[in-house]
């Protein structure tokens, strides 16, 4: 069999009065799980934030855009390439050449001309993938497997990590090496409602009515957080096990430290986990939510007994599958006690993902 590279990165985190990720009535989403309704952020929700992390923390050539402007978006590479062209050349050109690598464009309509050389569907291309596009449209290319095997080579790290579906041409897909799961609270919760009045500024002192009335929802929980990254699968994406290993430490750091944004003007959210487990293996990721099926049930607070609840699950399922290629984690000493053999226990975040990224190198060049 070959070899192959899981990582498990689960989390408990705790969230005070919050909106983080709303439903088409503004309600927090929550999830039936275990016979009760939980809190839930959807995995969309969280990769979204991750996205943004990555933004602020990758160079530009490590990127990937996803957008309807495409055309525009490679029009305007176009013109730097090639300052003879005028814009409207290229993003004629760029339209065509995108055309023939299997991208449908909105047919140009006098009624919404706001459209015109926008694609059907949003597509997720990396820059490097757009300069070399942006070249082919200079040198005229026009064979479609030229075009696609573009937009299809060194893909960007967020799209080896995130994956890409092409709605109008299924060979342009790319095949996501990471997974995020649904964040649910490990015990029960109830929606609660916030009444709020607004002033008028310029109202006046006879007039004690509030300028505005209304209502928000919101609810606080101990979420349980859980993804995974197939390294073997990044490193054949990416051609390079240290590449590929510095690019799955900065996604548990983007895991890790970012937030979804709904709300968080209004509830400051600003929270990070309580405890972090790692765990590289060698045969399937392990997902220990079901160590929460039963929920928590407290009146003194959820993180200590969902802690214990984690160890548990880590055990039961130990029993299944084949022993971790090692384990990192921060945060719970008891994890560290109970598991002596496998965890250990770092003093900082910074300490966990440098030791990840030099245990985890090797494993990805045996690959």
């Amino acid at each position: 069999m070959k070899n192959r590279t899981y990582v498990d990165i689960n989390l408990l985190q705790s969230v005070p009065s919050s909106n983080l990720n709303r439903d088409d009535a503004g309600s927090p989403k929550t999830a039936q799980y275990g016979g009760v309704t939980r809190a839930r952020v959807s995995s969309q929700a969280w990769k979204k934030a991750m996205r943004q992390y990555f933004i602020d923390h990758l160079e530009a050539k490590d990127l990937g855009t996803r957008t309807l402007e495409l055309v525009s978006f490679v029009a305007d590479k176009v013109q730097k390439l090639d300052d003879s062209i005028t814009h409207t050349e290229a993003m004629d050109k760029s339209e065509k050449v995108i055309n023939k690598a299997g991208l449908k464009t909105n047919p140009k309509s006098k009624k919404h001309p706001e459209n015109d050389h926008k694609l059907k569907a949003l597509f997720f291309v990396g820059n490097e993938q757009a300069q070399k596009l942006a070249q082919a449209v200079v040198d005229g290319e026009t064979d479609k497997k030229v075009l696609q095997a573009i937009l299809n080579d060194n893909p960007a790290i967020d799209i080896s990590l995130f994956g890409r579906m092409a709605a109008d041409d299924p060979t342009l897909n790319e095949d996501a090496s990471a997974q995020v799961a649904h964040a649910v609270s490990t015990h029960a919760v109830r929606t609660e409602f916030d009444f709020f009045t607004a002033t008028d500024d310029f109202s006046s002192k006879d007039n004690a009515g509030a300028g505005m009335l209304g209502t928000m929802e919101y609810n606080s929980s101990t979420l349980y957080r859980y993804a995974n990254v197939a390294g073997h699968e990044l490193v054949k994406q990416l051609g390079d096990p240290k590449k590929a290993a510095k690019a799955m430490a900065l996604f548990i750091e983007a895991f890790v430290k970012s937030m979804p944004t709904g709300k968080s003007t209004t509830f400051a959210n600003e929270t990070l986990p309580s405890a972090i487990v790692v765990t590289v293996r060698n045969d399937r990721p392990v997902n220990l939510v079901n160590g929460f099926e039963e929920p928590v049930s407290s009146t003194n607070g959820y993180l200590e007994k969902s802690l214990n609840k984690l160890n548990k699950e880590f055990k039961q399922t130990n029993k299944f599958v084949n022993d971790p290629e090692f384990i990192l984690t921060m945060g719970d000493p008891n994890l560290d006690k109970d598991n002596p053999e496998s965890f250990k226990e770092n003093d900082s975040f910074n300490e966990l993902i440098n030791k990840f990224v030099e245990q985890v190198t090797p494993l990805l060049s045996e690959d």
